[in-house]
């Protein structure tokens, strides 16, 4: 009997993370993917302009720092520097977030819903402009929702870009976070003052495939169908629930709702504690 070589070894069993996804789970991680691409193709323009209004006060007040020998001078402008330097750090944070949303699609921790929603605000916000849409923030409070916060992000970037594509002309966004009286979940909703969905529409707009849209916009976006659906798929995920309302010709609003956890101090005692 020939002994077994090392090249003749049993491989090592395949790490978790390598073993082969279900075919149909694989194929919406895959167009959750595309569409969150997509999103920031559409966006990338808007954030680049702004990423170069919050660079230009740093080159600017560094020069004049250069110049200036005063102590107190060189002090107020390395205060506008640190200013516009993080103000950039957090515009190219909240791009490379909805790019990278990390190895483990199912990673869920408690996020401050505020920061995601300004977050997201100023993504979406350059664009809106261009399109004469006006955005009404309104946060009535600010709790938390243990999420993949990419994800979410991508939810809210989908609802917004559809509410701005319903106002081809421009109009006003009315997104306000909330908790609901019952402080068990959040309420994020997106309301416009589009074109409206018609009744037996409003039935259909979360299935694949299914838009009301003619095809894609100026920008080469939407009507796919498949927006609405990974929305819901992604907030179903996180036991939440996504609904709409809509009267033709009176505009449209989106709700989602996910539930609420404690804040992450609150969430984990400190080691040591009494």
């Amino acid at each position: 009997m020939s002994r077994m070589t090392k090249k003749q070894a049993v491989p090592d069993a395949p790490a978790p993370e390598a073993e082969a996804l279900d075919p149909v789970e694989a194929l919406k991680r895959q167009v959750t993917a595309l569409q969150r691409i997509s999103s920031m193709g559409l966006l990338a323009g808007g954030v680049f302009h702004e990423l170069n209004n919050a660079l230009t006060p740093v080159i600017s007040y560094a020069k004049l720092a250069l110049r200036n020998p005063d102590p107190d001078y060189r002090e107020r402008a390395l205060r506008k520097i640190l200013e516009a330097g993080e103000r950039a750090a957090s515009i190219t944070g909240g791009m490379l977030g909805m790019t990278r949303p990390g190895r483990d699609p199912e990673h869920r921790e408690p996020i401050d819903m505020g920061r995601l929603v300004d977050d997201v605000v100023m993504l979406v916000g350059k664009d809106l402009n261009r399109h004469n849409v006006r955005l009404d923030l309104q946060v009535a409070s600010r709790p938390h929702a243990r999420v993949n916060a990419t994800q979410i992000q991508q939810v809210l970037v989908n609802l917004l870009i559809n509410a701005r594509q319903a106002m081809p002309d421009g109009g006003l966004i009315r997104l306000r976070l909330a908790a609901d009286p019952t402080g068990r979940m959040v309420e994020l909703s997106v309301a416009d003052q589009g074109v409206g969905i018609a009744a037996a529409d409003l039935r259909r707009i979360f299935e694949p495939f299914f838009s009301t849209k003619t095809g894609p916009d100026a920008a080469g976006l939407g009507g796919t169908g498949l927006g609405l659906a990974v929305c819901r798929d992604i907030v179903e995920a996180h036991h939440g629930r996504l609904r709409a309302e809509s009267r033709r010709g009176k505009g449209s609003t989106f709700t989602l709702l996910l539930p609420t956890c404690p804040p992450p101090a609150a969430a984990e005692p400190r080691v040591g504690a009494a």
